[in-house]
């Protein structure tokens, strides 16, 4: 059993010596507001003390970092429910793909003040990687991989973010006011000498193309989201040009000629479709 758990623990060490940093969420989801408690900077000044280098999301970051996003794992401390009275919390390293590289022991305290309590039970989860002996080893399938290329800034990502919504909206607006159009039609009267005749000029709905898809810059890749709006899928960076990876499926999205194709894996067979996407 011991030679089982000390195999796992070294091959979790390798896995994360893989990565050059730790990027921490400036916000934690079981939390309210922006770094609350101090507790996003605490993970920040322990992943620095035990040898690694961590950065808050929000800081300016290294070069080879905000071009290549898979450099680092992200840390997401995660609040453990179950346990009467005690705070838990344990700590995940994840990679570019969404994928738990290591995770840490379970901190826990029965101490009711929050503050106090979040510290102690990050610190006690920490134990895992104080003692992991993290000691970065350049991968070379990691530093191959491209992410968002340099020139695309952050506040130019939030941009696009921005006019996709405003576009989306205003296909919303002008749905119903074509939807208002139709249920009022305009009513021409033309007098003939035997009866009048009504001639009803009927007002076409326009029509917007349901299908379309937009790509809203994220970490690592593009979220992919309808007119409705809603999330259809997430695509990651390949590395490869116009080919991009989907999240949680066995399936690519890549650009043939002037159209995007979905490839991808069913059982024994591959099933591929165009679709539309605007990046």
């Amino acid at each position: 059993m011991l030679l089982i758990i000390g195999q796992t623990t070294l091959s979790a060490q390798n896995s994360v010596n893989d990565y050059k940093y730790i990027v921490i969420p400036a916000q934690y989801e079981f939390l309210k507001s922006h770094d609350q408690y101090q507790l996003n900077s605490l993970t920040k000044f322990l992943f620095n003390k035990y040898g690694f280098t961590a950065f808050i999301e929000d800081e300016n970051l290294p070069e080879d970092l905000s071009q290549n996003r898979c450099l680092a794992l992200k840390s997401n401390v995660e609040e453990v429910k179950g346990g009467l009275l005690k705070t838990k919390l344990q700590i995940n390293l994840i990679d570019c793909r969404g994928r738990v590289v290591m995770s840490s022991k379970i901190g826990e305290t029965k101490i009711k003040e929050y503050k106090k309590a979040y510290s102690v039970a990050l610190r006690q989860a920490f134990e895992t990687y104080q003692f992991l002996n993290y000691k970065y080893k350049p991968s070379e399938k990691l530093s191959t991989v491209t992410t968002m290329p340099s020139e695309v800034k952050e506040s130019e990502a939030k941009k696009e973010i921005e006019r996709l919504k405003k576009e989306v909206e205003a296909l919303k607006e002008k749905k119903k006011e074509s939807a208002k159009a139709v249920s009022v039609p305009e009513v021409d009267v033309v007098k003939s000498s035997e009866k009048e005749v009504k001639i009803i000029k009927a007002v076409v709905e326009a029509k917007e193309d349901t299908n379309m898809l937009y790509a809203q810059p994220i970490d690592n890749g593009f979220q992919i989201v309808n007119t409705i709006p809603e999330k259809v899928m997430v695509l990651f960076y390949s590395g490869l040009k116009d080919v991009f990876i989907v999240e949680g499926k066995d399936a690519i999205v890549y650009k043939k000629g002037t159209v995007w194709v979905l490839a991808e894996n069913v059982g024994a067979s591959l099933k591929s479709e165009t679709i539309t996407i605007k990046f």
